[in-house]
């Protein structure tokens, strides 16, 4: 790691000096780092310039998931979701991000009950009244990426079901109040997990959120399944996902073996997710995506 007199220009490329910019902040990690916490690396830390490229890549991702809460409905198939969400990703001047990401073939993720995540939208798979839907989209516009999900209850949905959409929902809610500086991502995790766990569920443990911005999955991996006081630290300037699976019965999952991506629950019963975009700013955090 280069270092740096307060004088020289400071390595985030905000344009300040570092004895105006990061100075302090290397200190407190370096503090962090001594006493073996894991730190953040830094080119996970976003500027200002980075910052304002996410905000309007994350507008786009909201206004795409708000067109979906106002057109989803019984008996579309997902694939007219999927044909939604990626006429209205373009029509805005954005990409959508899964389309051939790693050979993902569609343009958003459509999860339907028993699947957890990476479900693939299909012509021949159509909503029924009573499902349980997640919708993750995620959006690229002038290099910029985010990402966030949505449940939508279809119909006449079992109160067993919404209450499990309800709890996952309010798993966020409670993760991100965790959200503050100088705290571990483990803090999210306990209290994502203590949720989960008092109301019977469980949480999927293989899969979990990531660090975003100039790419779809940055350092670090967010386990929802860790300790209080664990984890790495968060560090003003890290921008990460909150998108904990939250399952009905058994933690345990399985990917389809015939498209290799799509992750059901091993018991067949039903996962909810919603999914945030956080940045860790000096005094708390911002929700960048929803």
């Amino acid at each position: 790691m280069r270092k740096l007199t307060k004088d020289q220009p400071c390595w985030c490329n905000s344009g300040k000096m570092y004895g105006d910019c990061h100075m302090d902040f290397d200190k407190k990690i370096d503090m962090f780092r001594k006493k073996f916490h894991k730190v953040p690396p830094r080119q996970i830390i976003k500027n200002e310039a980075l910052l304002a490229g996410m905000r309007e890549s994350s507008k786009i991702n909201i206004a795409v998931l708000d067109y979906v809460a106002e057109n989803i409905k019984a008996g579309m198939t997902t694939e007219e979701i999927d044909r939604m969400v990626y006429e209205k990703t373009t029509q805005l001047g954005g990409i959508p991000a899964p389309l051939n990401y790693e050979g993902y073939p569609k343009s958003v993720c459509t999860s339907i009950n028993e699947q957890v995540c990476h479900g693939i939208p299909s012509k021949n798979v159509q909503l029924i009244d009573g499902d349980i839907i997640n919708v993750d989209c995620s959006t690229i516009y002038n290099g910029y990426f985010s990402d966030s999900s949505r449940m939508f209850c279809i119909g006449n949905v079992s109160a067993e079901n919404r209450k499990l959409v309800e709890v996952a929902r309010e798993c966020v809610e409670l993760g991100l109040k965790q959200v503050k500086p100088w705290g571990h991502l483990g803090d999210v995790a306990q209290a994502i997990q203590d949720h989960a766990h008092a109301n019977g569920y469980t949480v999927v443990r293989q899969v979990g959120g990531h660090g975003i911005g100039l790419e779809f999955h940055e350092t670090p991996f967010v386990s929802y399944v860790i300790r209080k006081g664990t984890g790495m630290v968060m560090a003003p300037g890290m921008v990460f996902t909150i998108e904990p699976m939250i399952n009905m019965g058994s933690h345990e999952i399985y990917i389809d073996d015939n498209n290799g991506w799509t992750v059901y629950t091993d018991d067949e019963k039903p996962s909810a997710q919603w999914e945030i975009m956080v940045l860790v700013t000096n005094d708390g955090y911002e929700v960048m995506c929803w």
